[in-house]
């Protein structure tokens, strides 16, 4: 059910998929059922596209990111190596957009940092910044931009922690000066003037 590209790409393109001509693709990456690239995107290594995922030609997408099904990744998004997207969550790229006036030349970037995991059924208001190995709960809406590591809910979302890299909630506070060790990992943390860093 999977065909194979040409050798010099090496990516998996099932047959329902389309995939415009001049899309860049990364050796490694899956594209699957009923999924649409276009032919300006650029897509990674490894990277895996699930059931009926959109990708828009003005998008950047790094190495090793996991979107899942029905997820639309439109005009001026970036998505950093190792991103995961959510189940149904949605990016935007116009900020007040109206049926009868045009404003493609109004589109706001968005940018999801390395490692960072947008839960199903999310939405990212176009303009934002999600910071490295952030965390957005599922459902939430980001208006805002989200600092490295933090962790993210509700609607409007709000930051209620922090998160290691490995994808567990650090013990420390949201604000303050602290350090915490991530259980799974067994690295260290440190909270210093409103940013999380690990050692």
């Amino acid at each position: 059910m999977v065909k194979q590209q040409s050798q010099a790409q090496q990516a998996q393109v099932h047959e329902t998929a389309i995939v415009d001509a001049g899309a860049q693709i990364g050796s490694g990456s899956r594209i699957w059922h009923w999924t649409h690239v276009c032919g300006q995107a650029k897509i990674g290594e490894n990277c895996s596209l699930g059931q009926n995922v959109f990708v828009g030609n003005k998008v950047l997408i790094g190495d090793n990111v996991k979107i899942q099904n029905n997820v639309s990744v439109y005009d001026n998004v970036t998505l950093e190596d190792d991103v995961f997207c959510g189940p149904s969550m949605v990016f935007t790229n116009v900020y007040n957009p109206r049926s009868a006036i045009s404003r493609k030349d109004e589109y706001r970037d968005t940018l999801v940092g390395r490692g960072a995991t947008i839960g199903a059924n999310a939405t990212i208001v176009c303009g934002v910044t999600i910071g490295k190995y952030a965390f957005v709960g599922a459902g939430a809406v980001v208006n805002r931009d989200v600092p490295d590591y933090a962790l993210v809910v509700g609607v409007p979302a709000r930051q209620l922690g922090w998160m290691s890299e490995f994808g567990e909630q650090l013990d420390l506070p949201v604000e303050g000066e602290a350090e915490a060790v991530c259980k799974k990992s067994g690295e260290t943390y440190w909270l210093r003037n409103g940013r999380v860093v690990r050692s």
